[in-house]
C-alpha cells in the first residue's frame, strides 16, 4: 500500500470535499485496506459519463490496494431518491429496478476490477427489517433535523408536498453505511446531506463512523447542467463508438479539462501541461480533446473502436466528408430557425412540432455538436453538416 501522502493526493484528486480529513488520515495510517461504499439507484437501465465520476474514483481506490463495495439501491430505488428535487418522484416498481440493476452489473465491469469488486444489494437487509426495526431506525433522526435540508425545506416553505417515504430515503441510506461497516462513502455534491445522516448512524449503532467524499456532478454536452438523459445532454457509455466520440468532441474546450481530471487516467500533471502548452499556443484543444475522446471509448469499447471512432469522426467533421447512400445536399437560407430547417427544407420531421421533440430529445447535431436550444438559428456555411438521428444526414452544398 502506497505512502499516506500519496493516497490522499489520489484520494483528493477532483473532490470537492473531504468530511473530515484529519479522520481520513487517522484511517489510512492504520495500513489496513479500507472498505469504500458508494451506492446506485438503478432508475434508469444505462450509465452515463456522469455516473462514472464515482465509479472511476471506486476504480481510484482499488488502484490503492482498498476494498469497493458498488451497492444497488434496488430497496432504496423503489422509494425514489428526493435529493434535490421540487416534487415527490414516481416509485419504480420492483421488475424495473431488478431489470435496471442487471444491466448496472454488467457495465461497472468496464471500469472496476471484478476480482477486486463486492457487489451488494440494499433488498438483501432492507427486507429483513420487520415494522419494529424500521419503527427504530426512524426514531435515530427527527423531523427538525430533516427539514435542515434544502429541498425539503423549500418544499415545506412553500406548502408542497413532502411523503413520509422521502424521509425513509436517507435513512435508509445511511443504515446500508451501518449494515456495511463502511469506512468511506463516496456521493456526488447533491447527496452530502445523505452521507453526513450516514455518519450519524454509525454512531447510534456503536460504529467509528465514515468519512464522507463528495464529487462534483459532470455538466452535460451543454456545458450548463448536470449530465442527464431527461435533458439530452448525456453520453451513454453503451452508445455506438462513434457515437460517444462525436458528444465527447462537442463539448467545449473549457469544459474538457473538467473532464480530463474526473474521467481521464492521465496524471493531473501531466493534464497541467497539456493545458499550459493549449493555453500557450503550443497544441490545438481539438487534438487534446481527441485524446480524451480515444481514452474514454476505448474504456468502454475496445481500442480498436475508439480507432475506428476517431477516424470516422476525422472523416466526417474535419474532412467534411458524409457517408455514400445517406448524403444529402442542401442550399440554406443565410439564417433559419433549427425546427424550421428540418422539418420543411430537409424534410427530416413530418411537422415543426415533430422537428421540436428531435431537438429537445437531443438528436440533433450541427457538424458534430447536440444542438438542444429549440430556438436555435441555423447559419448556413459551405460544408455544414446536420444530422437528425443516425441515419438522416445533410450538407450544405456550394
Amino acid at each position: 500500500m502506497q505512502d499516506i501522502q500519496t493516497q490522499l493526493e489520489v484520494i483528493k484528486r477532483g473532490a470537492v470535499e473531504v468530511l473530515p480529513e484529519e479522520e481520513l488520515v487517522t484511517k489510512l495510517k492504520r495500513g489496513r485496506p479500507l472498505r469504500i461504499k458508494a451506492g446506485f439507484d438503478p432508475t434508469a437501465p444505462d450509465l452515463h459519463l456522469g455516473h462514472t465520476v464515482l465509479i472511476q474514483k471506486m476504480k481510484q481506490f482499488q488502484d490503492l490496494g482498498h476494498e469497493v463495495i458498488f451497492l444497488i439501491g434496488d430497496f432504496t430505488g423503489m422509494i425514489g431518491d428526493p435529493s434535490g428535487k421540487s416534487e415527490t418522484r414516481k416509485q419504480l416498481t420492483r421488475e424495473e429496478v431488478v431489470t435496471n440493476a442487471e444491466t448496472y452489473k454488467e457495465q461497472i465491469f468496464k471500469i472496476l476490477d471484478p476480482k477486486k469488486t463486492i457487489v451488494e444489494f440494499n433488498h438483501r437487509w432492507m427486507e429483513q427489517l420487520d415494522a419494529v426495526g424500521l419503527i427504530e431506525l426512524a426514531a435515530k433522526y427527527t423531523v427538525a433535523r430533516m427539514l435542515e435540508r434544502e429541498d425539503f425545506k423549500q418544499r415545506y416553505q412553500k406548502q408542497q408536498s413532502i411523503s413520509i417515504h422521502e424521509f425513509l430515503y436517507p435513512l435508509v441510506q445511511g443504515y446500508d453505511s451501518v449494515v456495511l461497516k463502511a469506512d468511506i462513502e463516496l456521493g456526488g455534491t447533491d447527496q452530502r446531506f445523505n452521507l453526513l445522516i450516514g455518519r450519524e448512524l454509525q454512531r447510534e449503532y456503536g460504529q467509528e463512523p465514515q468519512v464522507v467524499l463528495t464529487m462534483p456532478l459532470l455538466e452535460g454536452t451543454d456545458g450548463v447542467q448536470k449530465m442527464s438523459k431527461s435533458l439530452g445532454n448525456y453520453i451513454g457509455i453503451n452508445e455506438a463508438p462513434e457515437e460517444m466520440f462525436g458528444k465527447i468532441m462537442s463539448i467545449s474546450d473549457e469544459l474538457m479539462w473538467r473532464y480530463y481530471e474526473l474521467l481521464s487516467d492521465k496524471d493531473l500533471r501531466e493534464i497541467q501541461t497539456m493545458r499550459s502548452q493549449v493555453e500557450a499556443g503550443e497544441l490545438h484543444p481539438m487534438e487534446i480533446k481527441k485524446q480524451l475522446a480515444k481514452e474514454l471509448v476505448s474504456r468502454f469499447h475496445g481500442s480498436a473502436a475508439a480507432q475506428f471512432a476517431l477516424d470516422y469522426f476525422e472523416s466526417r467533421y474535419q474532412k467534411r466528408s458524409v457517408p455514400e447512400g445517406i448524403r444529402k445536399q442542401f442550399s440554406a437560407p443565410e439564417s433559419v430557425w433549427i425546427c424550421e430547417l428540418i422539418a420543411d427544407h430537409l424534410q427530416f420531421a413530418k411537422s415543426r412540432g415533430e422537428a421540436r421533440r428531435l431537438v429537445t430529445q437531443g438528436a440533433v447535431k450541427v457538424d458534430g455538436k447536440v444542438v438542444t436550444d429549440i430556438n436555435f438559428q441555423f447559419q448556413g456555411r459551405m460544408h455544414q453538416i446536420i444530422e437528425v438521428g443516425k441515419n438522416r444526414i445533410a450538407q450544405v452544398a456550394k
